[in-house]
């Protein structure tokens, strides 16, 4: 079983330029770069495919940012990125803007899994949560360590932006749409949602497993109080068990290039799915 890997320092930084580039290599005159944006959750993912590809294909140039899903999916519906990486499944109204400014629906491939992984200081004695206990927590109805069999004192809650599809996410799977609490202080990406919790004894984070780094634990999540704790691994992945399993996307505009066509393809592809692993995702299949 493979347990969520924790990442290097190089790529924890990358994570948290979310307006970074990846590009590499010189374009062909007449073949356009490849433009990759969105979810920040994916960014790591998107560069290391990227570097990968770009490598093996000498002339293609792939450029890859951050900016969240919703960034992504904006621009993937006016037109301003081959590829948008989603953290969340595009909403139908999202798809219907696509219908009708490229003039069909846009491609959906679920290109990789995660399990969504709640971070808590690696000093915090608490090591599983339940659902409603995170609920309860981000809601603002628990605010004391004690209340969820932790050592007394304030829990202070990082969260993402809300244009951020992990955001949404959490949002829909754990809060059931209520809102966050206004104590919850909204970080520009996971990384920073790490970087926080790993300084802060209090603290308690969200976000793609594959940032779990030192400084901070993966707390293990019941999805009834009952339940057994589960943590996010290959198995609990694939067989549903783990409750924040979820699934990382490509979004393409209809028609696409083949060059853009290629490079999902290889994403999909056998070598493209080991790098998945690699980075600290799950793959597909």
């Amino acid at each position: 079983m493979r347990t969520i890997k924790k990442m290097n320092t190089a790529l924890a930084l990358a994570g948290a330029l979310v307006g970074g580039l990846v590009t590499s290599g010189a374009a062909k005159a007449d073949e356009a770069p490849v433009t990759v944006k969105g979810s920040d959750t994916m960014v790591i993912l998107g560069q290391r495919w990227a570097e990968e590809y770009m490598a093996k294909h000498k002339g293609t140039t792939i450029q890859v940012t951050g900016g969240g899903s919703g960034t992504g999916i904006s621009a993937l519906i006016n037109g301003t990125t081959d590829v948008c990486e989603a953290s969340r499944a595009m909403k139908d109204t999202e798809k219907k803007q696509v219908q009708d400014k490229a003039g069909g629906p846009p491609i959906e491939s679920t290109v990789a899994k995660d399990g969504l992984s709640v971070f808590v200081s690696a000093t915090n004695p608490v090591n599983e949560l339940s659902m409603a206990q995170l609920k309860d927590i981000y809601t603002g109805k628990v605010t004391d360590w004690k209340d969820v069999g932790g050592t007394p004192g304030k829990i202070i809650p990082y969260s993402r932006e809300n244009s951020s599809g992990t955001y949404v996410f959490f949002k829909e799977h754990v809060l059931a749409n209520a809102d966050y609490t206004p104590r919850a202080q909204a970080m520009p990406g996971t990384a920073a949602v790490v970087n926080a919790v790993a300084r802060d004894k209090a603290a308690i984070g969200y976000g793609g497993g594959a940032y779990a780094t030192t400084g901070i634990k993966v707390v293990k999540v019941k999805k009834e109080p009952a339940s057994p704790a589960v943590a996010p691994s290959d198995a609990t992945i694939k067989d549903g068990s783990y409750p924040l399993s979820r699934p990382l996307f490509f979004y393409l505009r209809p028609k696409p290039s083949a060059a853009i066509k290629a490079f999902t393809d290889w994403v999909l592809s056998p070598e493209g799915q080991a790098i998945v692993v690699k980075v600290g995702y799950f793959p597909i299949k």
